[in-house]
């Protein structure tokens, strides 16, 4: 197995995040991915490598999102700098936010003030935009976007093991830890690649918000999502079961909202449903954003997953017999997120 390492993502640290009402240090932070790297050390069960240098990478990110936000990203750190030198100490975070165009704000005519532009392409103010953030999420992008091509090239997994994370990334907006959809840039990379009928199969705590809207008008991307109810759980305005797709896409978006404190029990069950309206799809390829925040001991959610489940849940996920490329995302007990990604490594192999 490829093991498409991000040797960047450390220089996407922030300091604070809004969280709950108040700054908070982050929970995002560049030891989450050092102790997968560490476990790995001790259970070497792929090669780590990194992506080539000339992969297309500006046409795979123009797929999934538009090019007036990945211009904004390109240039938001150095915009931010310009309003105050002294800015380049501290991480910039929206402030002012554009609602629907239902209630009079209008997005048509593009804002000079960049506070006003920061807001405009993110959802909330828990996502940090620091010094590298976009070098960082630019190079996790190359990572899932070689292990689709891995996949491709006849590999039968492949994983892209970056931060910051991404399927919270939606077309043109930021926001929940994400600034490029890692996730939806391997499953349309998979599609460009020849191949008819992808899925993608969720397994984070919090819904993918990013990688349904990418998706949601298409029939050759199913998407299914196992996540906390968003009646009560981040990102809340999307992830509810009845949202199934629209126009082409009518019937080819799966959520399965669980209430917080559900047990492996319950959530293996869904984990089965999930599974079958995956094989129902007879997809050539899957894709899986793989959250580790179902762990029992994660600080900002609520499952209660144990260590040992992961293992259990990666051999399920290997039985459909996909070509599969896994997206590191959430996963917030920092010391534990290495053993339980490399518990989910294992069990792919058997």
């Amino acid at each position: 197995m490829k093991i498409f390492h991000n040797t960047h993502h450390a220089e996407h640290a922030g300091r604070q995040e809004m969280f709950r009402g108040r700054l908070v240090d982050c929970h995002e932070v560049p030891m989450r991915l050092q102790h997968v790297l560490d476990e790995l050390s001790k259970r070497p069960v792929g090669t780590l490598v990194q992506p080539a240098a000339d992969l297309p990478l500006d046409a795979a990110l123009r797929r999934v999102h538009s090019a007036d936000y990945l211009d904004f990203l390109a240039h938001a750190w150095r915009d931010w700098v310009a309003l105050d030198p002294a800015n380049a100490a501290v991480d910039a975070l929206p402030s002012v936010w554009p609602l629907a165009a239902r209630h009079g704000f209008r997005t048509d005519v593009p804002p000079l003030n960049f506070a006003a532009r920061l807001g405009q392409y993110a959802f909330d103010s828990g996502t940090p935009l620091t010094a590298g953030s976009w070098a960082a999420a630019r190079e996790g992008a190359a990572c899932a976007l070689a292990a689709s091509h891995a996949v491709l090239g006849g590999d039968h997994f492949a994983m892209a093991l970056t931060r910051p994370p991404g399927h919270h990334a939606g077309p043109n907006y930021m926001g929940g830890y994400c600034f490029i959809n890692n996730a939806a840039v391997a499953a349309q990379a998979l599609h460009d690649g020849g191949l008819q009928r992808v899925a993608v199969l969720d397994v984070d705590y919090h819904h993918g918000n990013g990688t349904q809207t990418i998706f949601y008008e298409r029939s050759d991307v199913f998407t299914a999502s196992i996540h906390g109810d968003p009646r009560t759980e981040y990102p809340f305005f999307l992830g509810h079961a009845d949202e199934r797709g629209a126009g082409a896409g009518e019937g080819f978006n799966l959520n399965l909202p669980l209430p917080r404190g559900t047990g492996f029990e319950v959530w293996w069950a869904t984990l089965q449903t999930a599974m079958q309206a995956v094989s129902d799809f007879a997809p050539q390829a899957l894709v899986v954003p793989l959250g580790l925040d179902t762990f029992e001991g994660d600080p900002i959610s609520g499952f209660k997953l144990r260590s040992a489940d992961y293992l259990q849940v990666s051999r399920a996920i290997a039985q459909l017999g996909l070509p599969t490329v896994l997206t590191f995302e959430g996963g917030y007990a920092v010391a534990e997120v290495g053993v339980n990604t490399v518990n989910v490594l294992e069990g792919l192999r058997g």
